[in-house]
């Protein structure tokens, strides 16, 4: 498994950014698939992003295409989510995971908050 440790949440006006970091540790960082995921009060869990091990492909969720880009250093082992334009219904939780190459996501971070104000 990889350790991850989530920082770079907070309180945010409408329209303003943050950048989510996701330092990761234990099993290969280069060699897994990095996803961000976040929960909002009462629903369920929605993945957000993704990336692959390269950087070459990733994955957004319809609702933050645009506006939020997922990126990896693998020299650093970190993954990144920078969200712009942030709206209230972005406020959550934010969790990053990492998956195997061809396996399921099998480590969690704690989480960071997302809040944004209206």
């Amino acid at each position: 498994q990889v350790q991850l440790v989530e920082s770079g949440g907070g309180l945010v006006q409408t329209g303003g950014s943050l950048r989510l970091s996701c330092a990761a540790s234990g099993r290969i960082f280069s060699s897994s698939v990095m996803g961000w995921f976040r929960q909002a009060p009462g629903k369920e869990r929605e993945t957000v992003a993704a990336v692959s091990w390269s950087g070459g492909s990733t994955y957004y969720a319809d609702s933050v295409k645009g506006r939020f880009t997922i990126s990896r250093d693998n020299t650093k082992n970190t993954v990144y989510l920078q969200m712009n334009r942030l709206k209230p219904e972005d406020t959550a939780v934010y969790y990053c995971a990492a998956a195997p190459l061809g396996g399921s996501y099998d480590s969690w971070g704690q989480g960071t908050q997302v809040t944004v104000s209206s």
